[in-house]
């Protein structure tokens, strides 16, 4: 790392009022993104997805963490587990996408592995000398559940994931989000770095100007920021009716989330999971976004959009989620518009660091976060 990055990075780190954004080389760059890959992505618990995807056995998905494979999957007793997606034979993907599979079978030379990553089969390896199946387990990683999310670590030994998420239930009881079922999944590449992607969806400067004739005008002045572990950050905004539809489509909200009372029903709480999961809560429905990085300017983004299992039991309710479907992918196709412009401004050679507004806390807690994780 240059004097001069170091130095950029550290000017992030700090309360929002005194800190600058991170320095344009975090989102351009190929080498940041590999030092970034190591320091931050692989180091971190990292949300990967929603848990009612790993229900049955044998349920799995295949997934990039930190540009590193990994396989995750419901073993055989129940257990969510995560495996280094490579063959130890000769480094073959085991799998691809997502489904349901009894077993782990290499498409190159058939090694057989169980649910629980041990190798089972291996064909004509008996004239091998001193080879010993036990000894060819997949790599194994650590995984955890919490609030309906699915969480990944690489690293070989995390702190426990309920230190690492803090007094996340505290500011969380109030919406039944272990509970929610998806009723839609949609991904989608997008042509900007991560974190940008992510930023976005915790500031609120830009709901005026982006989404003014969607939803700007649905959002009042947001709470001050609750007091949470280091590596999440949640706000609560009061909205003027549902902030799940548009301000025109408001007679067509379903009912709230059982058990949600008082204040919590008039506005929505948005959440930030560093490094890679974000997500709003609001009085009817859940909306989580995961981003991981393909390239310095494009990432693979994860929408998942939730609904209490009684409110998707309802007569009409098909009918009604698909406003809220399309109010969600009308905001998201307003975002991209200008993230996508925003990457492009920031791969210039002129570009430099910025400074925070008071609306945008969430994104320059993150950025502090993000900076201290590369610095250490």
């Amino acid at each position: 790392m240059t004097p001069y990055l170091e130095r950029t990075l550290r000017n992030a780190i700090g309360s929002p009022s005194d800190s600058a954004t991170l320095p344009p080389e975090c989102y351009h760059d190929f080498a940041f993104m590999e030092l970034e890959s190591i320091k931050v992505l692989r180091t971190s618990w990292v949300g990967v997805g929603r848990s009612d995807q790993f229900t049955a056995s044998g349920d799995y998905e295949a997934l990039s963490v930190g540009g590193v494979p990994v396989i995750v999957l419901k073993d055989k007793f129940g257990k969510l587990r995560a495996f280094a997606n490579t063959c130890r034979h000769r480094g073959t993907q085991l799998v691809a996408g997502c489904g349901n599979t009894p077993r782990l079978v290499c498409p190159f030379h058939g090694w057989t592995y169980g649910l629980d990553g041990d190798l089972r089969g291996a064909t004509r390896m008996t004239n091998t000398r001193d080879f010993c199946i036990d000894n060819f387990s997949l790599v194994e990683y650590k995984a955890d559940e919490h609030a309906g999310f699915v969480f990944v670590c690489l690293n070989n030994d995390p702190p426990p994931l309920k230190d690492w998420l803090g007094n996340f239930d505290k500011h969380h009881l109030p919406w039944p989000i272990e509970t929610l079922a998806t009723a839609r999944r949609r991904d989608l590449t997008v042509n900007c770095n991560w974190k940008l992607f992510l930023e976005v969806f915790n500031e609120s400067y830009h709901l005026d100007y982006v989404h003014s004739k969607t939803f700007g005008g649905i959002y009042q002045e947001p709470d001050i920021p609750d007091a949470t572990a280091p590596a999440v950050y949640s706000q609560f905004s009061p909205t003027d009716g549902t902030g799940g539809l548009k301000k025109d489509e408001q007679d067509h909200a379903l009912p709230p989330m059982p058990g949600l009372s008082g204040r919590n029903r008039s506005g929505t709480r948005y959440t930030w999971l560093f490094p890679s999961i974000t997500f709003a809560a609001g009085t009817e429905a859940l909306w989580a976004y995961n981003a991981q990085p393909m390239t310095p300017d494009k990432c693979h983004v994860t929408m998942w959009v939730c609904f209490p299992p009684e409110t998707m039991a309802l007569e009409g309710f098909h009918a009604k989620a698909e406003r809220y479907f399309a109010r969600m992918d009308e905001a998201l196709d307003e975002d991209i518009a200008v993230l996508e412009r925003q990457q492009l401004g920031m791969a210039s050679p002129h570009a430099r660091q910025g400074r925070w507004s008071d609306m945008e806390l969430g994104a320059a807690t993150f950025a502090g976060w993000y900076a201290n994780a590369i610095l250490r």
